[in-house]
């Protein structure tokens, strides 16, 4: 199966690592590209570890990411800059028909001894 955060490479190969594996990430752009390719999978568990615990959804709110991810159909994901804590990004989706884009700058940091998504910037 193609990943999804990269139609070039094999999910195997890219994102199923840091999917099973958060602390094999090496840096915030990789984290990224694994939490894209957890939307687009529904892989509401893994969204949750990899997301700052201060900033974490709560339980309430992993049900509607959870229904809202599997609403929409993922289209694909432009890594525009990365830094060494920010990435900034383009993920395109389809929603009730209409062309969507989520643009944004990610920060993240290290907690845990693994990276993960503090905040948008």
């Amino acid at each position: 199966m193609k990943c999804p955060c990269n139609p070039s490479k094999l999910y195997a190969d890219c994102c199923q690592k840091a999917h099973i594996n958060i602390k094999s990430v090496t840096t915030p752009e990789e984290l990224m590209r694994s939490r894209y390719s957890a939307f687009v999978m529904a892989n509401i568990d893994y969204l949750l570890k990899s997301h700052h615990s201060k900033t974490r959804p709560s339980n309430s709110e992993k049900k509607e990411i959870l229904a809202w991810t599997k609403s929409i159909e993922w289209v694909k994901l432009d890594v525009l800059k990365s830094t060494e804590n920010t990435v900034e990004f383009k993920a395109f989706f389809y929603e009730n028909e209409s062309l969507n884009v989520i643009h944004e700058n990610s920060f993240f940091v290290k907690q845990n001894n693994y990276w993960v998504y503090k905040s948008a910037l």
